[in-house]
This record gives structure tokens, C-alpha cells and sequence, in this order.
């Protein structure tokens, strides 16, 4: 038999996602190719054996690769179904054919990717008010645009208003250049690109123009009602008690509203609350209203933005223990010098 040797590099991934903790995914590669001699050094791996069996067993890895880089994930069974003879590639694209929610301008398919993208989706179906709340890189912003452009083109909705606190609407704003719609449009500037990807240019600026879809900064939603509407409210742990309350309340009798926000990154000023924490509080057993809360498994940025987030958490809970801990030493100081003065 023909011997071969091959040193195929894992590049563009984490390895532990890659070879699984303590090596499970690659030691289920390892029992199904046992006559090819799979030897790991860091982010290359080293196949020895029959030629034949060499390729296969280096295609079923690089598939695995290919699974981790496009996916964003590869678990244990997704790697079983790849060495049973499954195609992952078209599992994926039936699976995501059921959670399409319409097709972009340029005719992707834009698909509720995680179990809480999907919820949202769900959700949204059975409720007139939806909280989407979770961190960056989750997708609850561009899921929520995603459903309201369905619904306009669907008709079951007559506008869209997208909705977000100007956090330095105050002096800051001042000093922007151009007049006050020039001056707001950066804070909104993440609600136009999702349109962007879902409407043709021609067309958005119709339906803008016509005042079909408006975005505008939270203040500007003060005394009105907004009726026969998808209403977005995105960052709104950036709102305030009353700013929330004064959102909530103008909701119409057939708006629906999907209330986004992200409870670690609260920009406010310190002298002001959040209104979200308070919302999620009061509201939360309404029939009527619904709760999602994602997480950062269903992070779809880059790859990093998982790790990023996921070391932010490590550090916060830290912090918190070393508080707890200085904050205990404090007091056992403070009974000790009162048991040595009595």
C-alpha cells in the first residue's frame, strides 16, 4: 500500500472550538480514521498512512474547518453526521430554508441564525410587544428591522418607525456639523445599514421620503400615536424611566413593537437610570408582552466578538468578587477594632 504524509494548518479559528475540549471532536475523527495516524502540534495537524485514506480523512478535516469558519460553531454531532456521510453544507441550508424571514435586495436570504434569533421571530408572532435584550453582535437589531420589512411588504403594516435615544442629544450634538437631521443621523446610523440590506436604494428613499419608514431619535416620538406600525425602539438601555414610559404609551391599537437593548452597556449619564431595568420588571408577566433574552451563543459577528464578550464577563465577575471581598474585610476590621476598644 502506498504510504503518505500530510501536514494540513488550522488557521482562521479558535483551536479548542476546532479539536473540542480535551480533544473530543478530534478523537471522534481519530476512531473513525483509526488506520490513519493523526498526530496534533499546535494549529497543524500530522496524517500518516495508506495515501487513500489519508485524503479522506483530510477532507473530512477540512470540512470541519470550513463547517467552524462559515457556521460560527461546530459541536460534537455536527462532526458525527459529517463522518456518517452527511453533507453539512446541505443539512444547513434545509434547516435554514424554514427560518427564512424575507430575501435583501440582493436576494440573500436573511434567516433567523440562533435559537433565540429564532425565538425573537416566534415570539414576535404571538405578541404586540416584544423585548429583545442580550449583547452586541447578537443580532437582535437586524432580526427586529428584518421582521418590520416583512410585515410592510406583507401588509400587515402601513410604516416602520425605527427609534433610538441620541445618548449626547444635549451640548455635544451642538458641535456636529450641518443642520439638526445631519447632527442625529449618526446615532441611527446601524438602523440604515440594516435597511440598506434589505431594500433596494431606490426604493428606501421612496418609502422615506413618503415618510413610509422614519427614524428618528426617541425625543421626537413625544405626543404621538403611532398606529398600524412596526415600532423598533433599538438601545433602549440608553432610555430613560420616563423616556420608556412615554414610548411605551404611544403605541396604537394595531402597532406592533420590538423593544431592543443590551443591559452591560448603559452610556447614560450616572445621575440617570436606565428605564429598561425597570420595564423588564413591571411588564414582564403582561399577556401580550414577551421576553427574549440572548446570549452570547448567538453572537453571528466575527468570531472574536464571542471571546471579546465572554472575557468583558470573566473580568466583570472579578471585579465583583474582589468588591465583595474588600468590602468583608472591611467589616471584619471594623468588629475587630470595636471588640479591641470594649
Amino acid at each position: 500500500m502506498a504510504q503518505s504524509e500530510i501536514i494540513l494548518t488550522i488557521e482562521n479559528v479558535e483551536l479548542i472550538e476546532f479539536y473540542g475540549q480535551n480533544d473530543a471532536k478530534l478523537n471522534l475523527v481519530k476512531k473513525a480514521y483509526s488506520d490513519v495516524n493523526i498526530i496534533p502540534r499546535g494549529n497543524q495537524l500530522k496524517l500518516t498512512g495508506d495515501k487513500k485514506r489519508v485524503q479522506e480523512c483530510k477532507a473530512t478535516l477540512e470540512m470541519m474547518l470550513r463547517m467552524l469558519q462559515e457556521f460560527g460553531e461546530l459541536n460534537a454531532q455536527a462532526v458525527q453526521n459529517l463522518l456518517n456521510g452527511e453533507n453539512p453544507f446541505e443539512s444547513k441550508l434545509k434547516t435554514d430554508s424554514k427560518n427564512i424571514i424575507l430575501y435583501g435586495r440582493t436576494g440573500q436570504a436573511i434567516v433567523a441564525r440562533t435559537k433565540n434569533q429564532k425565538k425573537i421571530v416566534e415570539l414576535s408572532e404571538i405578541n404586540d410587544i416584544l423585548f429583545a435584550i442580550g449583547p452586541a453582535g447578537t443580532g437582535k437589531t437586524y432580526t427586529a428591522v428584518a421582521l418590520a420589512v416583512k410585515a410592510l411588504k406583507n401588509n400587515q403594516i402601513r410604516r416602520i418607525i425605527l427609534t433610538r435615544p441620541a445618548v449626547e442629544a444635549g451640548e455635544n450634538l451642538g458641535f456636529l456639523p450641518g443642520d439638526l437631521k445631519d447632527k442625529i443621523d449618526p446615532y441611527l446610523r446601524p438602523l440604515y445599514d440594516a435597511l440598506d440590506d434589505m431594500i433596494m436604494p431606490e426604493k428606501l428613499t421612496n418609502f422615506m421620503t413618503n415618510r413610509i419608514i422614519e427614524v428618528a431619535p426617541l425625543a421626537f416620538m413625544r405626543g404621538r400615536t403611532l398606529d398600524n406600525a412596526f415600532v423598533i425602539l433599538d438601545e433602549a438601555q440608553n432610555a430613560t424611566e420616563m423616556q420608556l414610559k412615554m414610548f411605551l404609551t404611544r403605541l396604537g391599537p394595531s402597532a406592533k413593537c420590538i423593544i431592543t437593548g443590551d443591559l452591560t452597556q448603559i452610556d447614560l449619564p450616572k445621575n440617570q437610570r436606565s428605564g429598561l431595568f425597570r420595564s423588564l420588571r413591571l411588564l414582564d408577566n403582561i399577556e401580550g408582552i414577551g421576553v427574549v433574552y440572548l446570549e452570547t451563543g448567538d453572537v453571528v459577528r466575527h468570531r472574536l466578538v464571542k471571546a471579546i464578550i465572554n472575557a468583558y464577563e470573566k473580568d466583570e465577575e472579578m471585579q465583583a468578587i474582589r468588591k465583595h471581598e474588600r468590602e468583608r474585610d472591611a467589616q471584619e476590621n471594623e468588629q475587630k477594632n470595636k471588640d479591641e476598644n470594649q
